[in-house]
């Protein structure tokens, strides 16, 4: 079993970088949300913990002991970079050497090849979630918030999706992840809203009826997911529990 503990940056009370009408914080959490999705989806034996899966006020120390307490096998820091340049950089923590850079080569490669971003680098630095984490560490940059060219593929959702494709391609080489046969997947929606922050509010109230919540952003509309089933019997089950609770649900596939 490998355990992935992956670390969407910034949240609640710290947007992080702001440019271009889009907020670091709601990025990091799109595209470490679905890297959740396709290892869960799309992978044996594996695990995964997330430092928030909502838009929550979450400090470095409670980020990185949660990993260090969970005994992670990787830690991997989603961010979006800002100052004006375009492109992609990753960054481990100096000093460290394999198997932290042989992660970060498998990684870095495979982001570049699968969004095009212009190639920054391999980098290292001294930041608490790579100083403090007791296990391999990885923090990535992707795009340029304030650079429009980077922010418009940041607003497209299959760009989206190629990011996080980009990262969990990188895990499986890395990990030598073992990928599930092919079964056609049941995901149960309870709505698909054009405003984020309806998305969000919708998920805030299944969060609160005990539902597991996930806002993914799909051809331009942000929809809120309550569970993902490989049996679409498990998935009409949750669809029956969420109608009971007051939900109108959509099952896909």
């Amino acid at each position: 079993m490998v355990k992935i503990f992956i670390d969407p940056g910034h949240g609640g009370s710290d947007s992080g970088a702001v440019g271009n009408g889009l907020l670091e914080k709601n990025i990091t959490l799109m595209v470490a949300q679905e890297i959740n999705l396709i290892l869960q989806n799309e992978y044996e034996d594996i695990a995964i913990r997330m430092s928030r899966t909502g838009d929550a006020t979450v400090s470095l120390s409670e980020r990185t002991e949660a990993a260090n307490n969970w005994n992670a096998d990787f830690y991997l820091s989603i961010h979006i970079n800002a100052g004006g340049g375009t492109g992609f950089e990753s960054y481990i923590y100096p000093g460290i050497g394999e198997p932290t850079t042989t992660y970060q080569e498998l990684i870095h490669e495979q982001v570049v090849a699968d969004t095009g971003f212009i190639d920054r680098g391999r980098k290292r630095a001294n930041f608490y979630v790579l100083r403090e984490t007791r296990m391999p560490a990885l923090l990535t940059e992707n795009g340029f918030i304030d650079t429009t060219s980077d922010a418009n593929r940041l607003k497209e959702s299959n760009f989206i999706v190629k990011i996080a494709r980009g990262h969990v391609l990188g895990l499986e080489k890395a990990f030598s992840l073992t990928k599930k046969q092919s079964k056609p997947i049941y995901r149960v929606q309870i709505g698909a809203f054009s405003e984020k922050v309806n998305a969000d509010n919708l998920a805030a109230q299944a969060s609160e009826k005990g539902f597991e919540t996930a806002v993914l952003f799909r051809n331009n509309l942000y929809i809120v997911q309550i569970g993902a089933f490989s049996s679409r019997n498990n998935a009409e089950q949750l669809a029956a529990k969420a109608e009971d609770a007051g939900f109108s649900t959509y099952l896909s596939n």
